[in-house]
């Protein structure tokens, strides 16, 4: 059972390992944890998270619950000591199996309505070199979105890519679409794996799905699927397999915690699943009057482009009617989920369900980004959608991990061989 009373390691606190740390799984260290969606696909493949630091208080107090065997520390990355980490935790360089994590994305997105070099957000790539230094892992994954390809015509990209050669890295580059690996969500990723010992090369999609890319730079950076994959590939997971078994509720119903009232109706669902029957972060908003008059409008599929003129919102009387595409969207049961947002407002995409007249509840939106029922978010409702939002993909995380493991599997095999020749 997780534990819900573990404390946070805050700076002020102290965090002793007298004890040499069990390095008996493979292990990683996130920065940039938020809630942890990358260290709970890792940790569904068989890794250990060590340590993981984040400046949110309300993210690192989901991560803390869902992860209470891992050291977890908020505060400023630019602020803490690689050097103290590495001693706390009592390992020694080389022996971190991944880092993971990337710097948070708003100063990359392009959906961020300005994108400037000077954003110190953008800086904060070098806190990450800054752990890669001192711990040399075997290896790292740094993710984010697909718009730091053009930022500054790829310059921030080259910079990142030559201080990972620097450190004597094989860098492999990849945007991965989150559907391709049974998320049932439009959700793409730039991810850039690091090894000391040869290129990783990114996990093969297991899912067939298609999806409109929302970026550019990235030729032949994606995996691009063909008719003949329809047939060879898993179908992709969608609305309705992801949430249709959740208790349906009215505006204003559900609770922080209930259990189920329909069996599963998916083998996403059946993963999905809480053991213990319970059902986390499941609360149906009540919408303003006028979304509620506007949602009435709404088709499956549909988006603000079903609403009559005069009900739509001032600015919105304005737009072309190939502006917005999302905004004001209602999801079909036999489509992908759009990218989950960090607010749930249909001003900013789709968040009405198929056939229920409300919102996504947070559980929804978490399954969405393929987060198991027993991973409680904490914190208020506002700041649950907005981790969910943030997080990577679970089951993408899992992907690479299970990759990532192949390939340090292969070294040890490789170098055990050679040990053995080199001895007759």
């Amino acid at each position: 059972m997780l534990n819900p009373s573990l404390k946070l390691v805050f700076p002020e606190s102290s965090r002793s390992h007298s004890n040499k740390i069990n390095l008996s799984a493979p292990t990683t260290i996130d920065l940039f944890c938020g809630a942890g969606g990358i260290t709970e696909g890792f940790r569904q493949a068989g890794y250990r998270c060590l340590y993981g630091n984040d400046c949110m208080p309300d993210a690192l107090r989901t991560f803390s619950f869902n992860h209470s065997d891992s050291w977890a520390e908020c505060r400023k990355i630019e602020k803490v000591n690689p050097a103290d980490v590495r001693h706390n935790l009592n390992v020694a360089k080389g022996e971190v199996d991944v880092l993971v994590g990337g710097p948070p994305c708003q100063g990359f997105s392009i959906n961020a309505p300005e994108r400037f070099l000077s954003d110190p957000r953008n800086k904060l790539f070098k806190d990450y070199v800054r752990f890669l230094e001192e711990f040399q892992p075997k290896t790292f994954l740094f993710e984010n979105v697909p718009g730091l390809l053009s930022l500054g015509d790829g310059g921030v990209l080259d910079r990142i890519l030559s201080e990972f050669a620097r450190l004597d890295y094989h860098v492999t580059v990849k945007i991965l679409f989150a559907a391709h690996y049974g998320v049932p969500q439009q959700r793409w990723r730039l991810i850039i794996l690091g090894s000391k010992y040869g290129e990783i090369a990114h996990p093969e999609p297991t899912h067939y799905a298609t999806g409109r890319a929302n970026f550019r730079g990235g030729s032949g950076l994606t995996f691009r699927l063909t008719a003949s994959d329809e047939h060879r590939l898993r179908h992709a997971v969608n609305v309705h397999d992801a949430i249709g078994d959740l208790p349906r509720l009215e505006m204003g119903e559900g609770a922080e915690a209930m259990g189920y009232t329909f069996d599963p109706i998916s083998e996403f669902s059946r993963e999905m699943r809480n053991p213990e029957g319970i059902v986390y972060n499941h609360f149906a908003a009540k919408l303003a009057k006028q979304n509620i008059e506007r949602m009435k409008h709404i088709k499956p599929g549909g988006s603000w482009r079903d609403i009559p003129y005069a009900l739509l919102p001032k600015g919105m009387q304005r737009a072309r009617k190939s502006d917005h595409t999302k905004r004001y969207g209602r999801l079909q049961n036999e489509g992908l989920a759009g990218t989950v947002m960090t607010k749930c407002d249909p001003h900013w995409g789709a968040v009405f369900l198929p056939d229920q007249d409300r919102s996504l509840t947070v559980r929804e939106a978490a399954r969405f980004q393929s987060f198991p029922d027993a991973y409680k978010f904490i914190g208020p409702r506002v700041s649950q959608y907005e981790q969910v939002g943030n997080a990577v993909p679970v089951l993408m995380a899992r992907a690479i991990a299970h990759q990532v493991m192949r390939h340090l599997d292969s070294y040890c095999l490789l170098s055990k061989t050679m040990s053995e020749l080199a001895h007759g």
